[in-house]
């Protein structure tokens, strides 16, 4: 806990700029003007980056993935006008449970309801995508209402919190009050508390988990949230159970160990999910068992014995009917768990250890061509593969949803611990802003973006905000010319009646090199056609020292591997 200002009287912009440092806020994204007061006193007594933004979803992107690969709260800001635009933004970063913490204007109390130019009551647009959706209409209130907008977001599953501002552009700022400057630094990132379990609820987990023969474990992204990746391996390999992940865990294990089966779910690996259906005990450790995780409920089947570890009571049992549940953080319940395994119990696993190595060596044969193609225009999975192997140990890397997911979520792998992998909860367009923050936060990290031109295109004016503020990630754009993750869905509907082909028209580009638009914002631009030049490709890229889209032509009739279930 710390005091950046005494109980004095104080402009708002100050005591603002001021907590927002004392909290390790290293930069804010915007569209102006919001709160204008506040940026000049940043300018004046802070560090703080003012980032502008082409967009206010841009601007929550770029602060969810400076979130998700910092632990801290990322922060958006836009003036009243654009916040429904912000509020939109935010839906990605509620549901990865990321902390954004978003700053709007709003209405002023004087000329409600008298039509005043851009009023639209937005509040209530917030309502569905964040943890906490207040109002500030005193100054007076800055300083508690901060301090809770940073201990929402961050405690327990974290997630957005949106504080509205008085006047269209947060004036209220400019008023004065007596105000302290009181900062919680716990709450400055995930997870600020580690709720301890119930010793007996860790027993009797453990003893079923232990007894089982064909155990799996399925890790979400309370895993990762909770940086309990080492612990989740120690367990795994101390009992020989294997390991399954969500999208949001995916680097919480790396896929060069033998106990990684991959990702499971929709957006998965085969191996992953016949895994989890083969197992007679399905350990689900901080994951809400979700749609994508599950398959629709189906990777297991719902019946399937099973436990389950989270730090929210809400998501125990919620999908699967449990033999045991245990209530805590995913780290600390771990090295519970830890400090009373019986390592013995391990044996009766190794006819189930040599099942993976099978399913994972199946798997290996069967997409080997793929993954090692020379063909052109070039398959997407040779991309997943030279990126497994040349992404720097250090590098963080950041996924579009659609088949830039599945690609990447199925055929890439993390290879070692020190690797990050971050993806989009479902919003297309999502990763190239979120890398963009994602290098604010880690500007010393790699930071290498997988996208789609469908993808790419929603948010292509940002190559400017990156070269203008000097973040220097990198875009590897899977270029088809189309979206053709659509295809199997028209050609289904347009089956009996396409003549013509015309369906193809909804889901297919102009022809567009990235690499001449890059160049022309003044980024580095580099156009891959054979796939034998993506490696030194992203090597020009790594010492560019400036943002870089790398452009790679690829087969619009490649499709990306569906669920097995």
């Amino acid at each position: 806990m710390s005091n950046v200002g005494h109980n004095t009287k104080r402009v708002g912009a100050e005591v603002l700029a001021d907590m927002l440092a004392g909290y390790g806020v290293t930069h804010v994204f915007m569209v102006p003007a919001v709160l204008r007061r506040t940026f000049a006193e940043m300018e004046r007594r802070t560090k703080i980056a003012r980032v502008h933004c082409h967009g206010e979803k841009s601007a929550a992107y770029m602060a969810d993935g400076y979130a998700r690969a910092s632990g801290k709260p990322g922060i958006c800001m836009a003036q009243v006008i654009g916040a429904l635009n912000l509020a939109a933004g935010l839906r990605d970063a509620f549901l990865a449970h990321s902390p954004v913490i978003a700053m709007t204007g709003g209405r002023d109390p004087r000329t409600k309801f008298r039509k005043v130019y851009q009023e639209i009551d937005d509040v209530p647009a917030f309502e569905p995508v964040t943890k906490m959706n207040a109002t500030i209409d005193d100054v007076s209130r800055f300083p508690d209402m901060i301090r809770q907008a940073f201990r929402v977001a961050t405690s327990g599953a974290p997630g957005p919190v949106h504080l509205q501002f008085r006047g269209n552009e947060g004036q209220v700022d400019l008023d004065e009050a007596e105000m302290d400057g009181l900062v919680e630094t716990q709450f400055s990132r995930v997870p600020p508390f580690r709720p301890e379990p119930e010793a007996a609820h860790v027993k009797a987990a453990l003893e079923i988990l232990q007894k089982a023969e064909r155990p799996i474990i399925v890790a979400g992204g309370g895993v990762r949230a909770s940086g309990a990746g080492r612990e989740l391996v120690a367990l795994a390999e101390a009992l020989q159970i294997p390991v399954a992940t969500s999208l949001n865990a995916k680097d919480c294990i790396p896929g060069t160990n033998p106990l990684s089966v991959g990702v499971v779910g929709s957006y998965s690996r085969e191996s992953a999910n016949l895994a989890v259906n083969r197992a007679d005990l399905v350990c689900f450790i901080g994951t809400e068992t979700g749609g994508m995780t599950t398959h629709f409920w189906t990777v297991p089947k719902i019946g399937t014995p099973a436990i389950q570890i989270d730090i929210e009571p809400e998501s125990l049992g919620r999908n699967f009917p449990l033999q045991a549940s245990v209530l805590g953080d995913a780290k600390a319940v771990l090295v519970r768990m830890l400090g009373q395994i019986d390592k013995t119990s391990a044996t009766k696993r190794q006819p189930w250890i040599k099942e993976i190595a099978t399913l994972r060596s199946d798997w290996a044969a069967k997409y080997k061509p793929m993954l090692e193609s020379d063909s052109v225009p070039i398959h997407p999975a040779r991309i997943c593969h030279e990126l497994t192997q040349n992404v720097p140990d250090d590098a963080i890397v950041i996924v579009d949803t659609g088949h830039a997911g599945m690609w990447m979520g199925g055929l890439y792998d993390v290879r070692v611990a020190t690797q990050s992998y971050i993806r989009s909860a479902g919003h297309l367009g999502w990763a190239f802003c979120a890398g963009i923050g994602a290098k604010a936060a880690c500007p010393d990290r790699p930071v290498i973006v997988f996208t789609g031109d469908a993808g790419f295109w929603y948010h292509i004016g940002e190559i400017e905000t990156a070269v203008r503020w000097k973040l220097n990630s990198i875009t590897v754009v899977n270029n088809n010319g189309g979206g053709n993750q659509s295809k199997r869905g028209f050609d289904r509907v347009y089956a009996d009646h396409d003549a013509n082909n015309r369906s193809r028209e909804l889901w297919t580009y102009r022809s567009t090199n990235f690499a001449k638009i890059a160049e022309d914002m003044g980024a580095l631009g580099i156009r891959v056609e054979k796939a034998s030049d993506i490696a030194p490709a992203l090597k020009q890229a790594l010492a560019a020292n400036r943002p870089v889209v790398i452009d790679i032509a690829t087969d619009l009739e490649a499709l990306a591997p569906t669920a097995v279930a």
